[in-house]
Formats: C-alpha cells, structure tokens, sequence
C-alpha cells in the first residue's frame, strides 16, 4: 500500500522501456487504497458518533473492515495491523471504556 504521492514520484523511470507502463496499476492501486482510507474513516466515525452501536457491533464493523482492506490488497495483513488497527482499538477504548 503505497501513498499516491510515492507512486507519482516514482512515474518517471530512465531505465524503464515502456515509460508510463505501469501507470493505470497505480492508478488502481492509489484509487483503493482512497477507498481503504474512506472506508476506515467511517468505521471510526460511526464507533464514535452512533450512540446506540453496541461494542459487538463496533467489533464486527472493525473485522468487516479489515476482511474488506485485506480483499483489496491481499497479502497485507502486517501493513493493516501497524497503519489502522491502533487507531481502531484506540477508538474501541475510547468510546466503550475498554483495557
């Protein structure tokens, strides 16, 4: 999962035979990894807003969440588990007062 602005830098490769080959894969893997965050957004979102959301709710929204970030880039279990699973435990604790 790389950031959209390491993917520009690296568009321009002198050793490269077809310059610009590789672009429309970036470009896919820069649209979904837009949706990855957007998706993670919401979930914190809704664990923290929705009043009536129940810890196993906001359980099955984080493991939904994960499944579906796994589906998109497949392999990446370790990159999820540093980059969002804090944040969503963080959000977890916070708003059921968990340890």
């Amino acid at each position: 999962m790389e950031s959209p602005e390491r993917i520009r830098s690296k568009d321009a490769r002198p050793n490269d035979a077809r310059p610009g080959a590789d672009i429309p894969e970036q470009l896919e893997e820069a649209r979904k990894l837009r949706r990855l965050q957007w998706m993670v957004g919401m979930v914190l979102s809704a664990i923290y807003q929705d009043p009536n959301l129940t810890v196993e709710q906001a359980s099955e929204l984080v493991a939904n969440a994960k499944q579906a970030a796994l589906g998109m880039f497949p392999g990446k279990e370790l990159a999820f588990d540093l980059l969002y699973k804090p944040r969503l435990q963080r959000a977890m604790r916070d708003r059921f007062r968990l340890q």
